[in-house]
């Protein structure tokens, strides 16, 4: 596979996320919440913070911490790239690049993240937790190149 289509495949899920973002920003008052099945909601919540809004308080140290984090995953990503193997790993780290800037871009152009998507569980503490879609790029990506890794393990 082409190397530029990890970075084209990076640059359109960050434009997808951007764009829900945008579409909550304009259409979902902070405290409405839009039934999209029995148990997803749309539902706009902004994040100063870092994950569950850890350091809400500290938003210089959130946008260092975002910036260098994203930093990293690119790199990462760039000297994957360079090699000839490693598909999922190339993917992996595409997932996550795509997902990490695009929550360091709202931080430093809105100061906060959007999420927008929650869900519904008898538990009324994580049914409060609300994402967007580069919180499940990164998971995505966490999630495939921690079994990349293994299979990769297992071959040696």
């Amino acid at each position: 596979m082409k190397r530029h289509w990890f970075l084209w495949g990076s640059g359109a899920l960050l434009a997808s996320d951007q764009i829900l973002k945008a579409y909550a920003e304009q259409n979902l008052d902070k405290k409405e919440e839009r039934k999209l099945t029995e148990k997803v909601v749309l539902r706009r919540v902004n994040n100063h913070g870092m994950c569950l809004n850890l350091l809400s308080d500290r938003p210089g140290v959130v946008r260092i911490l975002s910036a260098a984090a994203a930093g990293t995953v690119t790199v990462l990503q760039v000297v994957s790239l360079m090699r000839k193997k490693g598909f999922w790993k190339k993917t992996a780290l595409s997932f996550l690049s795509a997902g990490a800037w695009s929550n360091t871009f709202d931080r430093f152009a809105r100061g906060y993240v959007v999420d927008y998507i929650g869900f519904k569980f008898g538990n009324e503490k994580v049914s409060r937790i609300t994402y967007n879609l580069g919180d499940f790029f990164i998971g995505a990506g966490a999630a495939v190149l921690s079994l990349a890794g293994l299979f990769e393990a297992k071959e040696k």
